[in-house]
């Protein structure tokens, strides 16, 4: 299969780790168990609860690499689901790879009376200690950030400004491993255990390729994905005081933002969903989510209903409303 080609619904699964065996790694963070026999992705993944539009955006994500282009993915993408896949990956890569890699090192080399070896294994714990703080700081601080998102609160600060400093440790990452091998290749005496010295290389190598694509999955998917749902929620939510609640805990129901007041004329202009977004600028997404809201809070489900209430309040002329 091509870089340009996309991997389908209707694809054997198995034919996705054929064709490229990082689809391994992606399977077993979205949950997925091996024994697919001639699954289609679209059926292994709904036998294992998964969502199937975010999984295939992920693997195409990490299929195109740099060739990817975000924009065909985004609109396929649930968050809640691709934030659990990373949770996922986090999970594993401290959880399992980097103490696996730890356990073969301490193999291959002595640091019983061997200084160097010592050097080694200490760089080595302090670049998975660095590896396990960026994560950590993901699953404390900008997960909690999309969930209060998904909720329909806005938090105070923004996505960018939460992710700028900590983006900074993404090359920071990559350098120390850079570091790591070169020490290994340089430095470490020939009377080791070289074969399994090699290994621990090729080990280290992997990891630094699958930790690459995760970063850069983050760093361009998820943040995209986020900074859309920021803009879904942006002038409906409901934003957080210092002590998490409400600031507009008050308010009643049937008092509409500005916003949702255009796009009740828009509606009552006749206008489509498409139309709405298209007039205001604004995600399809973003108008059903409006038109939930004022639903909701005006206890009105009609376009006849919203016609009247428009009429009556003001919001347009009698001349102005399809009838």
């Amino acid at each position: 299969m091509s870089m340009t080609e996309r991997y389908r619904a209707t694809d054997p699964i198995s034919d996705l780790i054929s064709d490229d065996y990082r689809m391994l790694q992606v399977i077993s963070r979205f949950g997925l168990t091996l024994g697919f026999g001639d699954q289609s992705v679209v059926a292994a993944c709904k036998a294992c609860g998964v969502d199937v539009s975010t999984f295939l955006a992920v693997v195409n994500f990490i299929k195109a690499g740099e060739h990817v282009r975000i924009g065909n993915l985004v609109e396929d993408v649930n968050v809640k689901s691709l934030m659990q896949y990373l949770k996922n990956s986090h999970s594993y890569f401290v959880e399992f790879r980097l103490p696996a890699i730890r356990r073969k090192l301490i193999e291959a080399i002595d640091c019983t009376n061997n200084q160097i070896a010592f050097l080694i294994l200490k760089f080595y714990d302090e670049y998975a200690s660095e590896v396990g703080r960026h994560m950590e700081y993901e699953n404390t601080h900008v997960h909690p950030y999309v969930e209060t998102l998904l909720e329909g609160h806005l938090p105070k600060e923004s996505f960018g400004d939460l992710v700028h400093q900590h983006h900074d440790n993404h090359g920071s990452i990559e350098k120390s491993s850079t570091e790591l091998k070169s020490i290994i290749i340089k430095y470490y005496p020939s009377d080791s255990n070289m074969q399994l010295l090699n290994d621990v290389l090729m080990d280290i190598y992997m990891m630094e390729e699958d930790l690459l694509s995760h970063c850069h999955l983050e760093d361009q998917l998820f943040a995209e994905c986020v900074h859309k749902l920021e803009e879904e929620v942006k002038d409906n939510a409901v934003p957080y005081t210092d002590n998490g609640e409400s600031e507009v805990a008050n308010t009643t129901t049937d008092v509409l933002s500005e916003r949702e007041k255009e796009i009740v004329v828009e509606v009552v202009k006749g206008f489509s969903n498409k139309e709405i977004a298209e007039n205001m600028f604004i995600s399809i997404n973003t108008v059903t989510t409006h038109r939930r809201n004022i639903s909701r809070k005006l206890n009105i489900h009609s376009s006849a209903g919203l016609t009247i209430y428009a009429i009556v309040n003001g919001l347009i002329s009698l001349e102005d409303a399809k009838l």
